[in-house]
Order: structure tokens, then C-alpha cells, then sequence
């Protein structure tokens, strides 16, 4: 059974999943997000949900379905009654929402092929309401080219820019472990993020299938703080974000979704984060845990060409 991140997971009694992996050796890796409740603030196709935060799962599932309790969500093959595909749903959602389908357009105008597009979060399932964000997925190197063609469309106003208000909005919600002059710098050079009026969304990365390998399993070794230069970014938007680095820790894995795209291939970082040995050798990796408590990703080229450091 194929998933990838960004698509959802539905069992047979109704427990929503977020696909949390590319690879599925014993069933879906996820995480729970969704559960049943005649008391919830979401409805679909008449049934009413609640949304569930990363402790409550964990903690609901212990009780409820303990073998799904690995270091993720583990749903077997055979309890999986649907699986909701960003691609397979973008037309029917953007049909009956005007402010998901400018974004199609401006896309399709600049030539990304819509069966490259595809929505997820609450719009891919249905349960979103009039002020819920818009999770936008764009498969592989198209995203690139999209990127591209969203900031282009900041110039001719059709999108704009978050203003400082969404920012602080942003940086609270991520606590992240750099200032909010740092943050704000390297999230406005990324570009993956706009408004649509009062709506705000966010350009996510998923692979295409062909770019779809297992990962190599690393033993930690110890909390590591260090200074390189990257390399190669190519999947530097991913869940994790991969950046390749030029030393003896030869790469960087990232969970943080704060610290995504942080560097461009050339640039000198500062990371910490957690030391992994591995039969391909070192690497970093940072968002080890959900917070990330004294990990982050700090492009120092980025911060001295802007004054910050």
C-alpha cells in the first residue's frame, strides 16, 4: 500500500491519520489527527470531528489502539478503509472554493501541470472551514518552478505577503530557538508562504514517486552544535529536510518544519542538534523532538549580508 506525506489515512472506524513517511515497511506510518466525536467543531459527509494535538494522540492511542504506538502512528494495511490524496482531490475542493482555485490558476497559467498540484490538511478532507488555512502540495521539481510563479504573482498583487502581525503570528505558534528578526529573514527569502486576502497558505513540498527511497537508520551519539557549509539542497522543503554538507558530517536531517528550506546550496550554517552515526557516516539532525528544545538551523551567510550578526 503506496502513501506519501501530505496524504491522510481514514480506518474503518474513522480515525484520520496524517501520513507522517514515504517508506511503510509494517503498515502507515502517521500520526493521528482526527477522531469521531457527536461534540466536535468539524463535520464530513454528516459525521462530526475533533481535532487531536500531538500529546492527546499518543496518549489516546495508548488506551485505545496501544499497536499502533511505535515512534509513530503504525496503521495496519487492513484497517485502512480510504486513503485521501492531495492530487485526486484538488479539482472537487477547488470547485466550491474561489480562493484554492486562483491559486490552480495562477499555477496552471505558469505551466505547472494540475495533476502535479494537490491540497491537503483539513481541505483535502473535507473539513475546513471559511477561515481554515490552505495547505497547498506541489509534487517533486515542479515545486521549484512554483515557488517561483507564486512570488511572481506578489508582484503583480495577485498574492501578497504576510504582513509583521501574521509573522508574529507564526513565530509564536513555532517557538522556534532564534530570534524573530532571524526568523522573519530567512522565512521572507523562502517564499513558500502568502495571503489571499485574509487567507493565508503555505506552498508545501512533497516527492515524486521516483524520488522515494528508504532512509538510512542512524545510531545517536550525542547532542552536537556545529558550522559548514551546505552543499546541496535539492530536498531542503521535504518532511524531513535533507541539506547535504561539505565535511565529516556530511549531512543534515531536519523534522522542524521552522527550519525547512533555512540555507541555499554555498551558504555557511550554524546547526544543533542531535549526532547520528550511520553506514552512509555522520549527520545531524535537528527536530528531535517536537519542540525542538536547543536545536535550530541558522544560515549565517543570510544573516550577515542582512546585518543581523
Amino acid at each position: 500500500m503506496r502513501a506519501r506525506i501530505r496524504d491522510f489515512v481514514r480506518t474503518n472506524d474513522d480515525w484520520i491519520f496524517a501520513v507522517a513517511d514515504y517508506v511503510h515497511p509494517d503498515g502507515l506510518r502517521c500520526l493521528l489527527r482526527y477522531v469521531p466525536d457527536p461534540g466536535g467543531e468539524r463535520e464530513m459527509e454528516g459525521q462530526r470531528f475533533r481535532k487531536v494535538d500531538f500529546e492527546e494522540a499518543f496518549t489516546l492511542l495508548r488506551k485505545e489502539k496501544p499497536s499502533y504506538v511505535k515512534d509513530l502512528h503504525i496503521v495496519p494495511a487492513e484497517d485502512v478503509k480510504r486513503i485521501y490524496r492531495p492530487h485526486e482531490e484538488l479539482s472537487r475542493t477547488a470547485a466550491t472554493d474561489s480562493r484554492l482555485a486562483k491559486i490552480v490558476g495562477i499555477l496552471e497559467e505558469g505551466g505547472i501541470p494540475r495533476e502535479q498540484m494537490g491540497i491537503t490538511g483539513s481541505m483535502l478532507l473535507g473539513l475546513h472551514g471559511h477561515s481554515s488555512d490552505i495547505d497547498f502540495v506541489v509534487y517533486g521539481e515542479h515545486w521549484w518552478q512554483a515557488r517561483d510563479i507564486i512570488s511572481q504573482a506578489k508582484m503583480r498583487g495577485e498574492i501578497q505577503e504576510l504582513d509583521r502581525d501574521m509573522w508574529l503570528r507564526i513565530y509564536n505558534k513555532r517557538k522556534p530557538e532564534i530570534s524573530f528578526q532571524e526568523f522573519v529573514a530567512h522565512e521572507q527569502r523562502k517564499g513558500n508562504r502568502g495571503m489571499l486576502g485574509d487567507t493565508y497558505f503555505d506552498l508545501l513540498f512533497t516527492r515524486d514517486w521516483e524520488q522515494i527511497s528508504p532512509r538510512t537508520p542512524g545510531q545517536s551519539i550525542g547532542r552536537k552544535k556545529m558550522v559548514a557549509q551546505v552543499t546541496e539542497a535539492a530536498l531542503s522543503f521535504d518532511a524531513p529536510a535533507i541539506f547535504k554538507l561539505d565535511g565529516e558530517i556530511g549531512e543534515l536531517l531536519c523534522f522542524s518544519h521552522t527550519y525547512a528550506g533555512q540555507a541555499l546550496p554555498g551558504e555557511t550554517i550554524e546547526a544543533s542538534g542531535v549526532l547520528e552515526e550511520t553506514a552512509d557516516g555522520l549527520r545531524l539532525v535537528v527536530g528531535t523532538t517536537r519542540e525542538a528544545r536547543g536545536e535550530w538551523i541558522r544560515s549565517l551567510t543570510l544573516l550577515r549580508e542582512q546585518g543581523l550578526i
